[in-house]
């Protein structure tokens, strides 16, 4: 990629213009496609059936293939850091096109968990003391689960139930009903609402891209943001960022 702003040379990025409207058809329809009906709730987030996922996902690209990346080391379909938990990785791979997501293994309550047990405390407000909670450590269902989510949320970045993960970056805040928040205390996630604006699906592919060919490759989807300045400005910057990152 070369090391030119976004803003300066959109046409270095067009390449067969058939293509690239194909593929930017694909992200419009699968983005815009409504899978609510399809999700559940769990502790103040949204899941989307990988089954289901997977199902829509190979009506638009019917030749797509997956993959589960195993750690080198060890073989195993996971990656372990003993201080901080448990990774799983998946890629999608769909006419020309590659993404890959990631996504930490978790237990109910969004807790990191581990190869080992361990507990954290939390102020009860009521008791007005310290109270232990236990995370249970990882079992090989527990990763299947994290492995499957992974996934679907790879094919978010195809644009399928993308608008689902509006506001997963955002800052956490924690729950203030019977606890009062601690060093150790459990954040709840929430989300922002939802905003009507057609390019928020591609602001959030933007700051999920981890290398500059992801983010060359999400530019290319989208022909139409070579009018827009600010998601211009977006693309610049992100780029930049992972630049310096390298």
């Amino acid at each position: 990629m070369s090391s030119e702003d976004f803003e300066m040379a959109p046409m270095a990025f067009t390449g067969n213009q058939d293509y690239e409207k194909k593929v930017a058809d694909k992200f419009n329809q699968l983005s815009s496609l409504n899978v609510n009906d399809k999700t559940e709730q769990k502790n103040g987030l949204t899941y989307l059936s990988w089954s289901n996922a997977w199902l829509e996902f190979k009506k638009v690209y019917p030749t797509a293939t997956y993959n589960v990346v195993k750690n080198p080391q060890t073989g195993l379909p996971y990656f372990v850091d003993p201080s901080v938990g448990i990774m799983v990785f998946t890629e999608v791979e769909a006419d020309g096109l590659k993404y890959s997501m990631w996504l930490p293994v978790m237990d109910g309550a969004n807790k990191a968990m581990k190869t080992e047990a361990y507990t954290y405390q939390v102020w009860n407000k009521t008791t007005k003391q310290y109270e232990n909670r236990k995370v249970e450590a990882a079992t090989m269902f527990d990763i299947n689960k994290a492995i499957m989510r992974c996934l679907t949320k790879t094919l978010a970045m195809f644009g399928l139930g993308i608008y689902l993960y509006n506001g997963e970056d955002m800052p956490e805040t924690v729950e203030s009903s019977t606890e009062e928040p601690q060093q150790n205390a459990t954040p709840v996630k929430t989300r922002k609402r939802k905003s009507n604006d057609r390019y928020d699906g591609i602001r959030q592919a933007i700051n999920a891209a981890n290398s500059t060919q992801e983010l060359m490759s999400l530019y290319q989807q989208h022909p139409e943001v070579a009018n827009n300045p600010q998601i211009l400005a977006l693309f610049t910057a992100r780029k930049e960022e992972l630049l310096n990152a390298a």
